[in-house]
């Protein structure tokens, strides 16, 4: 199994869906976009693409001028009918991508907050792994109108569309399910900056969140992760 990772900004690492991918021995090609590393033109080669999140919005082609491609290949990874992942920001280029609306500079959606799932999610491949209201991590302000057809899936309080499908095999999820324990604490030290305006009190929090929550949401995000990897396996499900 070969799969595409694209980086939209820098210190996003894989997470617990690395941990899914290295379960299964994936051979993984890592695309740096933010770093001007170029976008395949094709899907040629590879089973699964996923996208990863960012600080910038999917509409911010002037400081980020691979973003049209990167909604052109996600589109073309989706139309062949290989298994695409769009994390975070990854979700809102499948919007944007699919024919759906990218909605802006809402208030900060931002830590371990519960997630939903709505009744489709039931008899979904991936997110039936999601079977109540669970704590997950959040970091985003922009979010997205669906496209036509898009099967939506997990909600949050502030969030309708957390998670959607299109067709089979493209998954938009907004929470940040790959953030594991160790992620999160390194996202708090190194992004500090981005969240005491909006969490103040997140440094003197962040111990505790990391040993009530954290545990929760590393399951989840794992049994998501082994989900879509065994999806884009081709493993029977």
């Amino acid at each position: 199994m070969k799969i595409l990772l694209v980086e939209n900004y820098p210190n996003s690492p894989l997470g617990n869906v690395g941990t899914a991918l290295a379960e299964r021995d994936a051979e993984i090609i890592t695309i740096a976009a933010h770093g001007g590393e170029p976008i395949p033109e094709s899907p040629d080669g590879y089973d699964g693409l996923i996208m990863l999140g960012g600080a910038q919005s999917a509409l911010d082609d002037d400081d980020y001028p691979f973003l049209p491609a990167l909604a052109r290949l996600s589109r073309a990874f989706g139309d062949s009918g290989r298994t695409v992942l769009g994390i975070c920001l990854g979700s809102q280029i499948l919007a944007r991508a699919y024919g759906g609306g990218n909605v802006l500079n809402r208030p900060v959606e931002f830590g371990y907050l519960p997630i939903s799932p709505l009744p489709e999610a039931a008899d979904d491949p991936v997110l039936s792994g999601l079977t109540r209201p669970t704590p997950i991590f959040h970091f985003h302000k922009d979010t997205v109108r669906l496209p036509e057809g898009a099967v939506r899936l997990a909600e949050s309080d502030m969030t309708p569309n957390q998670a959607w499908r299109m067709g089979t095999n493209v998954y938009a999820v907004q929470f940040h399910f790959e953030a594991s324990r160790e992620v999160v604490a390194n996202w708090s030290r190194e992004g500090e900056d981005h969240i005491l305006p909006h969490a103040p009190d997140w440094p003197t929090r962040l111990p505790l969140e990391l040993e009530t929550n954290g545990p929760i949401a590393d399951a989840l995000g794992l049994e998501l992760g082994r989900r879509w990897v065994k999806l884009a396996a081709g493993d029977a499900l």
